[in-house]
Formats: structure tokens, C-alpha cells, sequence
């Protein structure tokens, strides 16, 4: 049997039957115990303030605590509320959390959640509203998940918070606060990661999209479609690692390959598969890659400035008119 939940329940469903499965999760991070956005809203009724902790705005200070915390045996889920507040907490994230395992020669594993959001569109502007994916894509040690589904979001966040290796789990505002809807089981399930999905077959141009951007895309094939043109859209749902056997038995049949993404073009996940198609599968090819990413500019203030800042289908179309 299957159920329709929304992405926000989701989420909030996994956090709560692990922390039912296993004493050791508990979740901290600012306002948890109200849910800025929602996800972990209803948590410290079930489970009380010492398994869902409030924490001061110290992002480097909190990500360390919870370091702390998985080295002694727990399995923290660290919420750092906006994105762009992971930035302040690199050096535990990146130094510490990500290496840990290689640098104490497998004596410890570091078996932390940290959920963050990302995504423009709701004029919060300069702060608050960008993906840094890429900028975690270089951390060693770290696996990176951005769902784009409610069966993704619940399955994806079980297997987080049951990994012995620390992830780190995107979640974008648009499909927290937009009521997207989706199925997911009754009963118990969780997804592996590096595994991608097929969220359209076609047989003209494979793109690669996650996060959000998978309805652009899929927004731009209902109108590709009218053209005649037929794209199959494969969504990773783990960055890190990337299933680059089902991208590129895609572009096997295709010959062509378009990325997107909703952070900046610079040294994005786009450029990375981008390289292994150049590397490893060029003669699949049959045109140039092509990739569709924001712009090497802050996000403007001004609601007009940041519509146009933001990969849409449109952007899409275009570019998967230049590879034909």
C-alpha cells in the first residue's frame, strides 16, 4: 500500500521513525524544536528537549558539538538552517567531519546528518538563498544528497542517518514550502545511494538534472515534446557518489548531454560530468556538452534581477536545441 504525502512530511516522518528506531539520533541545530521551515516540527513533543536541542546561531561551534556527538556514539541530525550558513562551518565540515575516518586509519567513523536548504526564488536575496552543492563536491569523506521526491526526500534521509559516513542532505525550498506531493510506502524502505533514476525516458537528449531543477526540466520536455523533440531526464539524487553508469547509458542512446543545476556554472556538478564525458565516454558523443547553471554573480535583491538569475526551462529548451 502505498500513501501521498508531501516533501515537508517526508522528511519530518524519516527524522522520526529513526529517532523511534534508534535512542542514539537526536537532532539539534537553531529552532529545531519549532522548525523554521518545518521539517523537524513536532519532534520535542514526541521525543523531548534532551533528543531535540535548540542550539545558539554558532554554526562552526554546532557542527563541531555534533562531531563531538558522533565520535561518543550518537547519530546527530544537524540542521543548518539556510545553505549559506554552512559556509561559516567548513573547517569542522570539510577538516574534520569529511577526513576524520582517513585520518585516524579507520579507528572512527563519523556518522552525522547535516540537513541545510537551498534554493532561490523567494526573494530572500544575498544569504539565503544559494546552492553551494559544488562547493562540498572537493571535501573528501563527505556524500552529498539532493532528493527532488517525497519517496526520494523519506528513503534517502533513512539511509542518512544510518550511514556511518557523514552526508550532507540538501533540501530545496521550493519542494519544502511548495505542498509537492508524492507517494511513498506504508511500510518500511530506504535508498542506496548512488543509484540515479529515470524520471523520463526519451530518445533525443539526455539531461541531467536534481534537486528542484528536475521539474524544469521536466516542465521544458512537455514543450520540447511539441517540437518534436523527446529528452530523457535522469536525476542523480546523490552528488556524491555519482551514478555515472546510468548517465551515460543514457547518452549511449542519445548522443547527447545537457546538465543542470541551480548553483553557479563555475566548477559545478555540471562541469564535473561534463569532464567525464569528455574523459571517459567521448566517443558517445555527438555533440558538445552543454550546461545550463546560474551566472558567476551574487543573487540580485531585486525580484526581476533574480528570475533572470535562475536556470529555468526555458534556458533548458535552449540548450538542448544547441546540441541537436
Amino acid at each position: 500500500m502505498a500513501r501521498t504525502i508531501s516533501f515537508l512530511q517526508a522528511l519530518n516522518e524519516a527524522m522520526a521513525e529513526e529517532m523511534r528506531r534508534d535512542p542514539s539520533v537526536f537532532v539539534l541545530g537553531e529552532d529545531v524544536r519549532i522548525g523554521a521551515f518545518g521539517q523537524t516540527a513536532g519532534l520535542v513533543k514526541e521525543f523531548g528537549e534532551d533528543r531535540v536541542l535548540n542550539t545558539p546561531i554558532a554554526e562552526n561551534a554546532i557542527t563541531g558539538v555534533a562531531m563531538g556527538a558522533a565520535l561518543n556514539g550518537q547519530r546527530p541530525i544537524l540542521e543548518l538552517m539556510f545553505c549559506d550558513f554552512a559556509m561559516l562551518a567548513m573547517d569542522q565540515i570539510c577538516n574534520h567531519i569529511g577526513q576524520w575516518r582517513y585520518v585516524t586509519g579507520n579507528q572512527y567513523s563519523v556518522p552525522i546528518t547535516i540537513r541545510t536548504a537551498v534554493g532561490a526564488g523567494f526573494r530572500m536575496a544575498y544569504g539565503h538563498s544559494q546552492c553551494l552543492e559544488s562547493q562540498l563536491i572537493q571535501a573528501p569523506g563527505l556524500i552529498l544528497v539532493e532528493p527532488s521526491t517525497p519517496y526520494d526526500a523519506k528513503g534517502l534521509m533513512k539511509s542518512a542517518i544510518r550511514s556511518d559516513d557523514p552526508v550532507v542532505f540538501f533540501e530545496h525550498k521550493k519542494l519544502v514550502l511548495g505542498g509537492v506531493q508524492g507517494e511513498v510506502p506504508d511500510g518500511e524502505y530506504t535508498i542506496p545511494f548512488g543509484e540515479a533514476v529515470v524520471r523520463k525516458p526519451g530518445k533525443d537528449v539526455t539531461v541531467v538534472a536534481f534537486g528542484f531543477m528536475v521539474y524544469e526540466a521536466l516542465n521544458a520536455a512537455q514543450e520540447l515534446a511539441k517540437e518534436g523533440i523527446d529528452i530523457e531526464i535522469i536525476d542523480p539524487r546523490t552528488i556524491v557518489p555519482l551514478d555515472r553508469d546510468t548517465i551515460f547509458e543514457s547518452v549511449e542512446k542519445t548522443g547527447r548531454l545537457v546538465t543542470v543545476e541551480e548553483g553557479r556554472i563555475r566548477g559545478g556538478l555540471g562541469a564535473e560530468i561534463a569532464a567525464h564525458a569528455c574523459g571517459d565516454y567521448f566517443s558517445l558523443l555527438k555533440a558538445p556538452v552543454q550546461r545550463v547553471a546560474a551566472p558567476m554573480v551574487p543573487i540580485p535583491g531585486s525580484p526581476v534581477l533574480e528570475d533572470l538569475y535562475l536556470p529555468n526551462k526555458d534556458s533548458i529548451m535552449r540548450a538542448v536545441k544547441r546540441t541537436l
